[in-house]
């Protein structure tokens, strides 16, 4: 007789009712992630610069640099499918190796063409190793703790967005090179590797700890079904995905219009690729600070409690870059907005994942995880394109003036909406 409850049901009743131990998950679960974002973060804030030296126009460096976005939400299609044949370990191995051949790639591009071609592939490689690890911490730590757990993921790509950066200044004024950082990059995907080799999988470790009934093709069929029929589950969640969805597609819009615009603006206010990179590394601490505080907002006074303040953050800092730009003390009108920006988003790490989580169907939530993380991706692909566009035809300012309105409109769709599908803990 077959049971009717899944798999993944039986799972989360274990897991709900076993005492939950961050120890369990804390070096398999989060080391390889922290290699890989330290790589990543160390050649974000250097990538227009890069751009610039091949002879891009500040409008192509910004697209270039867009690139590694462009890559997550290609990337985010075929990755289930792609984890669920080969199976969580072999498909992040493969995703650090694929990584390592787009930076060798940009190391030895010698055009733009070439570059954008290279951190294309090291977005492609990314959506591999952020579907692995969400699906995993969706899947076994529990409700009470889940906000904290996914921050601190969130808090793992920050602090090697905070650590990269900062490896990227020490390197370029030991060799004077810009290109020499991607080989920050190669390292940290090679050591990512090699603790997944090293390391028990972490789905094996934390089933033996936490979850015996869990069977070992299980964590793969989870994040097969995120991809499968992604666009049908959209469709069959049109409602919330058109409506709260608009406001997540815009947190990813503003996130990775920081992203881009920052190091883009650096090269426009002719600061040097070294200064640029502390800067943004200094910017990076700040961000990484506040991850866990953010758990604790949303699951102490709700997830609105850490969208609403970060949204208006990131569109009032950027509103207040566009102004900016001419000013005689524009260097320090940078750094201060950068630093501001971090603040606004660190306050909301882990509010995608989060919501992504409170919105999915407890009995089967892979479906609409996948179609949540594509909605956010997207708005993260389509900023930089934006950006480009009106870099292009208009400037930088105008291009930063646009995406500060469109935070704040961002700010008033999720606070109409999240009190609406995700009430306050206590109304729940």
């Amino acid at each position: 007789m077959r049971c009717r409850f899944s798999p993944i049901t039986l799972v989360a009743m274990s897991t709900e009712e076993r005492p939950f131990r961050w120890r369990s998950i804390a070096l398999p679960a989060f080391l390889p992630t922290l290699l890989f974002s330290t790589g990543e973060g160390a050649i974000i804030p250097i990538i227009p610069h890069a751009a610039t030296h091949l002879g891009s126009n500040l409008a192509i460096a910004g697209l270039i640099a867009g690139m590694i976005m462009i890559g997550e939400l290609v990337g985010d299609i075929p990755s289930g499918w792609l984890v669920a044949r080969i199976g969580e370990r072999t498909a992040m191995i493969g995703a650090a190796l694929v990584a390592v051949l787009g930076l060798l790639v940009a190391v030895f591009a010698p055009s733009p063409l070439l570059l954008g071609i290279g951190i294309f592939l090291v977005g492609l490689a990314t959506a591999v190793f952020a579907l692995a690890r969400h699906a995993f911490m969706t899947s076994y730590v529990p409700q009470s703790h889940r906000a904290r757990a996914l921050s601190t993921l969130g808090g793992t790509f920050r602090l090697g967005y905070f650590v990269g950066p900062l490896l990227a200044a020490g390197v370029i004024q030991l060799t004077g090179s810009t290109s020499a950082v991607f080989w920050v990059d190669v390292v940290g995907c090679f050591g990512a590797a090699i603790v997944l080799l090293l390391l028990k999988d972490p789905t094996a470790t934390f089933n033996s700890a936490r979850a015996p009934l869990k069977q070992a093709t299980e964590g793969r069929e989870f994040v097969a079904e995120e991809s499968h029929g992604l666009f049908a589950t959209i469709w069959r969640n049109r409602g919330v995905l058109l409506k709260l969805g608009t406001g997540a597609a815009l947190i990813g819009a503003l996130r990775s219009s920081r992203g881009v615009i920052l190091p883009l603006w650096a090269v426009s206010i002719a600061l040097n690729d070294s200064s640029t990179a502390l800067i943004i590394g200094i910017a990076g601490a700040i961000d990484f600070a506040l991850f866990y505080a953010s758990g604790q907002i949303m699951d102490r006074w709700g997830r609105l409690a850490s969208a609403l303040p970060s949204m208006i953050g990131l569109g009032i800092g950027h509103l207040a870059l566009a102004f900016s730009h001419d000013l005689p003390s524009n260097v320090v009108w940078f750094i201060t907005v950068a630093m501001f920006m971090s603040i606004a988003n660190g306050v909301g790490s882990g509010i995608l994942m989060t919501l992504g989580a409170d919105l999915a169907d407890k009995r089967n939530p892979a479906p609409f995880l996948g179609a949540w993380r594509f909605t956010g991706d997207l708005g993260g692909a389509a900023a930089p394109l934006l950006v480009a566009a009106l870099t292009a035809v208009a400037s930088i300012a105008i291009a930063s003036g646009v995406m500060g309105v469109l935070g704040l409109i961002g700010a008033g769709i999720l606070l109409r909406y999240v009190p609406k599908y995700v009430p306050h803990p206590t109304k729940r």
